[in-house]
């Protein structure tokens, strides 16, 4: 009983080693949009806000403006490839029609998630140490914390293609696919702290940020690079992980409704 309890419970590494480096082996064959372009416009970002208006704005917080703003850069590119990432690779499976072979096979819904989502993390992690190698050609800049650094950078990652696979599930379109990294994601980042301090914001504005998921990752991830941040790092990751959770909890409902999956 014992030993079919423990087989049970075992995870399919083969089933996961195959999702994942089918995965990691379409990011390389799209190198230019999935690493290159991305690298490429987020140096545009430091050229222009770190070097040539960074040099009029000053020191927030204490920090020289280009160097305030990597930690905001790279959070920007995190989120948006890891959703991207994640949605296109779960939504393409079933544009194609092979979900049906995957539903079908002996895999559970963990492994697909730790195939998927994995490969989504690992691109967006590369990613991020890429933006970051660039950053030093632009701006001078220290890492107070980097063993925070890397876990924030690790669970937003990971976090955040989760719930780009729920977007992948529910889109039924390119379109859909699209709307919610454009008109949410986008935005909220952009209002979370990229480019500023929420403290430079008025009393009013800075409680209504406070309502922004983005500040407190943002915020988290600018503390374990100079030991400042607009929230409590605690909260931030508290926050961080709640949002996991429930990223997690949707992910195990539509495996067991096969909303959208089996039709």
């Amino acid at each position: 009983m014992s030993h079919t309890t423990s087989m049970s419970m075992s995870l399919n590494v083969h089933a996961i080693r195959a999702i994942y480096r089918f995965e990691m082996a379409r990011t390389f064959r799209t190198l230019m949009q999935s690493i290159a372009s991305p690298v490429l416009s987020t140096s545009l970002y430091f050229i222009v806000f770190g070097a040539a208006i960074g040099s009029r704005v000053g020191a927030v917080d204490g920090i020289a403006y280009g160097a305030f703003i990597i930690p905001g850069l790279i959070m920007l590119s995190l989120l948006s490839e890891s959703v991207s990432n994640a949605s296109f690779g779960i939504y393409m499976p079933k544009f194609s029609g092979t979900i049906y072979e995957l539903l079908s096979a002996p895999v559970s819904y963990v492994e697909v998630i730790f195939g998927y989502v994995g490969a989504a993390a690992s691109k967006s992690i590369l990613l991020g140490a890429l933006i970051l190698a660039t950053a030093r050609l632009f701006v001078p800049f220290g890492i107070l914390h980097p063993l925070s650094m890397l876990g924030f950078l690790v669970l937003t990652a990971v976090t955040f293609s989760l719930f780009g696979f729920i977007i992948g599930v529910w889109a039924d379109g390119f379109e859909k696919l699209q709307i919610i990294p454009l008109m949410v994601m986008t935005p909220l980042t952009f209002l979370g702290g990229s480019f500023y301090s929420i403290n430079m914001l008025p009393p009013f504005w800075q409680k209504v940020a406070l309502f922004n998921p983005v500040v407190y990752l943002i915020s988290g991830f600018r503390w374990s690079f100079y030991g400042v941040s607009d929230v409590s790092p605690g909260v931030s990751i508290g926050m961080t992980l709640v949002f996991m959770l429930i990223c997690l909890g949707v992910i195990r409902w539509i495996f067991k409704t096969g909303y959208r999956l089996r039709n």
